[in-house]
């Protein structure tokens, strides 16, 4: 009897230890949502593509992230969808999303917001989704590889004495026109690139700016950071006044920059840098 006792005692205890084990195991398996196509492209980066069950509409690279499930826009995600695909962490970026997270963090689920107003804290950012999802050594090459690529552009801006430098005007919108201030990151890459954005002296990060100032300053270059059905360069071209400005004159307005590598705060923020500075210098 106490042979049997035995036997059927060792048999649940193994059954119990399986039974944790499996269920460990299943819990282990990280599940992640991105609210913001820059952490999701951040989350790929550091090598999370199984994890990632859920991402918004605007998500559009890598390819893999075409594919994930979709849980609304950037600004109104589906609350419904993202309780059903249970993660374990959200990730989201500021500005419109803080209604969102507020929301999120409600409902008892984790959120983490990254949302970095230069280059270092991006690395910053890099490294705090990394620890939470158990990727340091993959943020750290990444990150190295970053900064591999700034130095490779930054050794040849050393070649031009900054009084060289071209004067440069980034178009963010036309209707009404706007640029990018002293704060954002396209101003930071610009001055990586060995340039001078005419804006520089504006505070906010994106802001309106009137034709009359892009006139008197006179950029060598203008940067247009939109897609547009119409023919952005002819725009420019016409606008009144415009023809004197010197970047005009000598036809150095790019509209051939993916707006995503200078406006999304990313890894491949990096590949922006590289197509600034062989714009500047051809």
């Amino acid at each position: 009897m106490k042979k049997g006792l035995l036997i059927i005692g060792l048999i649940l205890t193994t059954f119990f230890i399986n039974s944790r084990y499996l269920f460990s195991a299943e819990i282990s398996k990280l599940r992640i949502i991105s609210l913001a196509p820059s952490t999701t492209e951040i989350l790929f980066a550091l090598g999370l593509d199984e994890e990632i069950v859920g991402v918004s509409l605007f998500c559009n690279y890598p390819q893999k992230a075409k594919t994930k499930e979709k849980v609304g826009t950037f600004s109104q995600p589906n609350i419904e969808k993202i309780l059903f695909l249970k993660p374990h962490i959200i990730f989201c970026t500021g500005l419109e999303q803080a209604p969102i997270v507020r929301q999120l963090e409600q409902l008892n689920l984790k959120v983490y917001v990254s949302d970095p107003s230069n280059i270092e804290e991006l690395f910053n950012s890099i490294k705090d989704m990394a620890r939470l999802t158990g990727k340091e050594k993959e943020a750290d090459a990444l990150i190295k590889k970053m900064h591999s690529d700034i130095e490779e552009v930054n050794s040849k801006v050393k070649l031009t004495h900054k009084k060289d430098w071209p004067k440069v005007f980034v178009e963010i919108w036309y209707e009404p026109l706007m640029t990018v201030g002293n704060s954002s990151f396209v101003d930071e890459l610009l001055t990586l690139a060995g340039g001078i954005n005419i804006a520089h002296d504006t505070k906010r990060s994106y802001s309106y700016f009137s034709s009359e100032q892009v006139i008197k300053r006179d950029p060598q270059l203008i940067i247009l950071t939109y897609m547009s059905k119409e023919q952005p360069v002819k725009i420019v071209q016409e606008r009144l006044g415009w023809n004197k400005i010197s970047a005009v004159k000598n036809n150095r307005i790019y509209n051939d920059i993916n707006p995503d590598v200078l406006l999304r705060p990313g890894p491949r923020l990096v590949d922006g840098l590289k197509e600034l500075h062989k714009r500047l210098y051809p």
